[in-house]
């Protein structure tokens, strides 16, 4: 058995929360998903990789890709090993990711390939440690992870995971915002927002009215979600240490009023009373005397009275693989082979 292992963790629950009741959000259909993982086999037979551990789950992604491990033909380039991980119980939580990704990193997977959102890519990242990460858009707000072709992305991870490019001159630790409060601890990759609804509910955030703060990682004038907010109004580069923090307020109140993508399909009006830089290391206390902490744009933490929440920014995030440099850089002579004439 071979000693180069990458790892695929792919969510079948991705792109289908409730933004496509109140917006217009496409849906990611599995067979898309499966398919993605199909190509980044076959780009990982083409650099090297021996072994591929890849997630199970209910949503027929794990089983599409065994389907086609029976009827792919002989003539076509072979694929690694693939191996299925499955000694947890499949739950449909992010517990499914966190577990499939811990257990990729025991194995010693050299690079996880992650198919999400920015709430599974999260998941993932919570489970990596060390292990370099690369995640792929495949659902609703993509703001951390990026829409690549998974051929590409697959060439990238499988040279990473082969030794052929410097790890550290291809990756980069990504900041995070730490949240405590009511009792837990949450990391956000992209943002933390409060809210004065004071119940959970259905979890994604897509009415602006009741949002009181605003703490970015990175803000892209390109972006979507709520760091949207910030990308348009104060951009903040991904690439820097610093990030962004905003007091959100009604319009009618507002010094700024931002139109902001915060969902696919969905453009609104976000009241902003202030912003600054939010340096490393920086500990803010929450003023929103109750309510709702929502990470990366899901709601998670009902608070109410003392102690208020603290939002961190920490600079000891996920490392993740920049594919353009490993593409860019010394490895891709691994692709390129001179005919002798």
């Amino acid at each position: 058995m071979g000693d180069t292992v990458v790892g695929i963790v792919a969510n079948p629950l991705s792109g289908r929360d409730i933004r496509r009741l109140v917006a217009t959000a496409s849906v990611f259909p599995t067979a898309e998903k499966a398919n993605m993982v199909q190509r980044m086999l076959t780009a990982f037979g083409v650099v090297g990789v021996d072994r591929v551990l890849v997630g199970t789950d209910l949503g027929g992604i794990s089983a599409a890709v065994l389907r086609a491990i029976g009827t792919r033909p002989p003539r076509d380039p072979p694929w690694p090993e693939v191996e299925f991980l499955d000694q947890d119980p499949i739950t449909q939580t992010a517990a499914d990711t966190v577990n499939a990704v811990r257990r990729m990193a025991e194995a010693g997977a050299r690079v996880v390939v992650c198919l999400g959102g920015d709430g599974t890519v999260r998941a993932a990242a919570a489970a990596c440690g060390d292990t370099p990460l690369l995640p792929l858009s495949t659902g609703t707000n993509n703001a951390f992870p990026q829409l690549r072709e998974a051929t590409v992305a697959g060439l990238a991870a499988g040279l990473v995971a082969v030794g052929a490019v410097d790890i550290a001159a291809v990756t980069r630790r990504a900041p995070v915002l730490r949240v405590d409060g009511a009792g837990r601890s949450e990391l956000a990759l992209v943002d933390v927002c409060t809210s004065v609804n004071r119940y959970v509910g259905a979890r994604a955030l897509w009415d602006p009215a009741a949002l009181t703060e605003l703490y970015c990682t990175f803000a892209e004038p390109d972006g979507i979600g709520l760091s949207s907010v910030p990308g348009v109004l104060c951009p903040s580069p991904r690439d820097e240490p610093s990030g962004v923090a905003l007091m959100l307020c009604p319009p009618a109140e507002a010094t700024w009023v931002v139109a902001a993508p915060i969902a696919p399909g969905l453009v609104v009006p976000v009241g902003v009373r202030s912003w600054r830089r939010l340096e490393p290391g920086e500990v803010v206390e929450v003023a929103t005397p109750r309510g709702v902490v929502a990470v990366d744009g899901e709601r998670e933490i009902e608070f109410s009275g003392a102690p208020a929440p603290r939002v961190t920014l920490r600079p000891d995030g996920p490392r993740c693989v920049d594919v353009r440099a490993v593409l860019a850089g010394p490895a891709r002579n691994r692709l390129i082979q001179e005919v002798e004439r």
